[in-house]
């Protein structure tokens, strides 16, 4: 352990100390980047001696931001299952076809990656309480992790967010307020008040560990795939934390020469209810412009405005990637031809990813030679009076 430098602005470079709590850069706003000594994580962290390791994102320990092991908060996160989907793939025409299953995470969504790596650093850190908003996946993970710490959780969800997500914080002992708004609704009111309340704000990317838990997403994909990356990634992105996490992901292995320079084409989908990213994409914008009157069925993608919109966009671009919107009766019907062709009940926002690679086939975006995972973020049981 012990390999974690410093952290790094994304916007100026300029680097802030490891040893002490941050949101996001102080003078120019922006998130944080956790810096390894990757020089030496290399010479005690081999690939081909990975398969001896313990089956969770706790794998790559080396270049996650814990410093003392004692302070692990785990459930046993990560190292899900790559599906291959051969009879999917072969009936729309990729027959290379996979699925990252992230629904299998505890919790029930790749979220448990992101709160098992920011609660342990900020209990390692002194934290005495954490406070976020959530559109529902990440308040549970948050409530979860934070109970396994012995850390208070203050939890704020829009009123209407899957009644699962609302029970499940409040059964793991989370302080949870209904606020009648949005997730930027809820993350202004955790901005007022976490002063005064003491509490650590672990809003996505304004604390600079959520995304290393997510970044072994990429690890995953390039130990799955015998370290050669597919030739494209299918996204489901509202802040975007995953597709960021993973891009870093991808950069500090090529580092430690554990890949070469290949990327896959970075693909992010949103709904066609709120789809700031997919707007800017277009547009050749560098950041994205804050979405009105945001509505979607999938809570997880109702995000009117991402803190990382930049990063965001840099990754799609450098990768060659595109941003698409699909609507909500496209997702929820390729929710049940996924779930029954695959046997993963996938989330609206992962089934989004099956809409989004057909409306690619169509453009002939794709080819039947490549490698396509599509990431299901999280389980459809969470949404459960959405299927009827």
């Amino acid at each position: 352990m012990g390999f974690l430098i410093d952290l790094v602005c994304t916007k100026t470079d300029k680097a802030y100390s490891k040893d002490q709590l941050w949101n996001l850069s102080p003078e120019a706003d922006a998130p944080l980047f956790a810096r390894y000594d990757l020089d030496a994580v290399a010479k005690v962290m081999r690939r081909e001696k990975l398969a001896e390791r313990i089956p969770t994102m706790w794998r790559y320990a080396e270049v996650l931001p814990v410093e003392d092991e004692q302070f692990q908060v785990s459930l046993g996160e990560g190292f899900t299952p790559l599906l291959q989907a051969t009879s999917l793939g072969r009936e729309i025409g990729v027959p290379k076809l996979y699925i990252k299953d992230e629904g299998l995470n505890p919790t029930g969504s790749f979220k448990a990656r992101g709160m098992s790596a920011a609660i342990s650093r900020a209990a390692e850190l002194g934290a005495q309480a954490i406070a976020i908003p959530s559109a529902g996946n990440a308040g549970g993970a948050t409530a979860a992790y934070a109970a396994r710490a012995g850390l208070p959780a203050h939890i704020f969800m829009p009123k209407d967010v899957p009644q699962a997500n609302y029970i499940e914080c409040k059964v793991l002992g989370a302080h949870v307020e209904l606020i009648d708004g949005l997730i930027s609704d809820c993350g202004k009111i955790v901005a007022s008040r976490k002063e005064a309340e003491g509490w650590f704000d672990i809003s996505t990317l304004k604390e600079p560990y959520r995304v290393e838990g997510k970044k072994t997403m990429g690890y995953e994909l390039a130990e799955q795939f015998d370290w050669e990356l597919p030739e494209v990634v299918i996204y489901p992105t509202g802040g975007g934390t995953g597709l960021i996490g993973m891009w870093k992901a991808f950069d500090e292995m090529e580092q430690m020469g554990w890949i070469g320079s290949e990327r896959p084409r970075m693909i992010s989908v949103q709904a066609a209810g709120c789809a700031p990213i997919v707007r800017a994409y277009r547009a050749g914008d560098e950041h994205a412009e804050p979405w009105t009157d945001a509505e979607t069925i999938a809570a997880g993608l109702r995000v009117p405005a991402a803190v990382g919109d930049f990063l965001m966009l840099k990754a799609i671009r450098d990768s060659g990637g595109c941003a698409l919107s699909v609507t909500d009766e496209e997702l929820m019907a390729s929710a049940s031809k996924m779930a029954a062709a695959v046997g993963s009940f996938p989330a609206p926002e992962g089934a989004a990813t099956l809409t989004a690679l057909e409306k690619l086939i169509e453009q002939n975006l794709v080819s039947e030679r490549e490698r396509i995972v599509l990431f299901n973020t999280g389980t459809g049981l969470k949404y459960i009076e959405l299927f009827h």
